[in-house]
């Protein structure tokens, strides 16, 4: 079997979203009729069509096919240059298969996307959002945050204040906000503000926000305070206007004295002290020794001794309801995750990373408590030894727990098996997951959330794989 290709042209550029037709001619130059089948292969494949998957031809003619490239508008389409090649097996002679190959550009193209979380805040000294930037381009997104308000009455402090994306991953910026002037007393003040994703030469992407600042001290308090001051100022001018009046008679008695015609009488004769009787003693003095034993029973009697307490364990719920302290109507999601030979790590909220990257610990349980998400439920997918197709399994039921609960996946017993990843849903499924895991030996997962409407009523974070684990994870809602 002899055959002779030709790709035009054999290097080609396209559009993400868009689409470009390479054609593909051959002659048969052997000296049977054969059938030949074509099959794209490479990292275009699944974005190629041949048309027609088959051709017949006779010894010494020639035909050809097209192939259409139309590589989607997401990061998966990866920008510069992408080689591919065609499959081509002739039914005669199967085991002489021809692989012509060529070369496909794909244009790059950029497309950033921000929110924060969440969209409002609420303090009386400092508020703290985040800034999630999602790079839905297929280049590297780099990119600078600042923050701006009329009137100025808010200070930032942003970090990191400049940021690097893959195509296809998400960064967040944390920040603080800081009212430049306290509220005293009064209400609650709103105070708008904009964040800006800025890149070089594109206009900037503006989000949103509302800083709500309260008042220092409550509105009764500061009503109680001037009732109570008007109260004792009425007080103070009473006592002065109705001051008792106190009068000596020492100074009229003389007087009186002295108008009277009558001489004076005679005083008694004083009479000296008489000497104490021989038979009468005196009450014996305390004993000194009775006295320092007195007091030293005194001072012993009042001591107790201190009992030492242990502080409470900082578990997700702890995390959870000092947010939802803060902002009782908003939507959060704190976790801790337990590591192999690390332990439990600090509960971290809302899109922050909990566990380690590249150390290779393995996750062996994760702590979950959401707030105004109506509960929580999930299950832990865990290395399964005895696994027969080379995947984990689910060694327990599903773990519910209401708003401000701990709900516990896995297990921190000893030999506990490495977590592979973890189911998670909220408000029975209704409500809205993200979650991304860092896979080891791998990278991070993209952002990945369920979609209640559209019957995905959870999300699955992790691999299958049964030869690795999970290392760290993010959550939001």
């Amino acid at each position: 079997m002899s055959l002779w290709t030709s790709l035009e042209p054999a290097s080609a550029t396209v559009d993400p979203g868009g689409s470009t037709t390479v054609r593909l001619r051959l002659r048969n130059t052997g000296d049977v009729v054969d059938e030949y089948r074509f099959e794209a292969v490479g990292s275009l494949a699944p974005w190629t069509v041949v048309e027609p998957q088959s051709l017949r031809l006779y010894p010494g003619t020639t035909g050809s096919v097209d192939l259409t490239f139309t590589p989607p508008r997401t990061p998966d389409a990866t920008a510069g240059p992408n080689p591919y090649a065609v499959r081509i097996t002739p039914t005669e002679y199967p085991e002489a298969t021809t692989v012509p190959e060529g070369n496909v550009t794909i244009t790059p193209f950029a497309e950033v996307r921000a929110e924060l979380i969440p969209p409002t805040v609420k303090g009386r000294f400092r508020g703290r959002p985040r800034l999630a930037v999602d790079n839905v381009g297929n280049t590297k997104l780099t990119a600078s945050v600042s923050g701006s308000d009329n009137g100025d009455q808010l200070s930032y402090d942003i970090h990191p204040s400049s940021v690097q994306i893959e195509p296809g991953r998400a960064a967040f910026v944390k920040m603080t906000l800081k009212p430049r002037q306290i509220i005293w007393f009064g209400s609650a003040e709103h105070r708008p503000y904009t964040l800006a994703v800025q890149r070089s030469g594109v206009t900037p992407l503006e989000v949103e926000g509302t800083y709500v600042q309260r008042g220092f001290l409550p509105r009764w308090l500061a009503a109680f305070l001037s009732i109570f001051l008007a109260l004792a100022i009425t007080f103070v001018m009473l006592w002065i206007a109705y001051k008792p009046q106190v009068r000596s008679a020492a100074t009229e008695k003389p007087q009186e004295a002295g108008i009277s015609t009558l001489p004076p009488a005679p005083s008694p004769p004083l009479e000296a002290p008489k000497a104490p009787s021989a038979g009468v003693t005196a009450p014996p003095a305390a004993n000194e020794t009775e006295q320092a034993g007195g007091d030293e029973a005194e001072a012993g009697g009042g001591g107790s001794e201190e009992k030492e307490t242990k502080a409470p364990e900082k578990t997700a719920a702890t995390a959870v309801q000092q947010l939802a302290a803060e902002d009782p109507s908003g939507r959060h999601i704190c976790y801790r995750v337990y590591a192999a030979g690390q332990g439990w790590t600090d509960a971290v909220c809302d899109g922050e990373e909990a566990g380690t990257t590249g150390a290779g610990a393995p996750l062996k349980a994760v702590n979950i408590a959401v707030s105004g998400t109506k509960g929580t439920s999930g299950g832990a997918f865990v290395h399964n030894p005895a696994s027969t197709n080379g995947t984990g399994h689910y060694p327990e039921p599903w773990t519910n727990a209401a708003d401000g609960v701990d709900n516990y996946l896995g297990s921190t017993e000893k030999d506990a098996p490495n977590m592979l990843g973890f189911s998670i849903s909220v408000d029975a499924g209704k409500g809205t997951v993200c979650q991304s895991a860092y896979v080891h030996n791998d990278a991070w997962l993209n952002l990945a959330c369920d979609e209640p409407g559209a019957g995905y009523d959870f999300t699955y974070s992790g691999t299958h794989d049964n030869d690795l684990w999970i290392e760290a994870i993010k959550l939001r809602v």
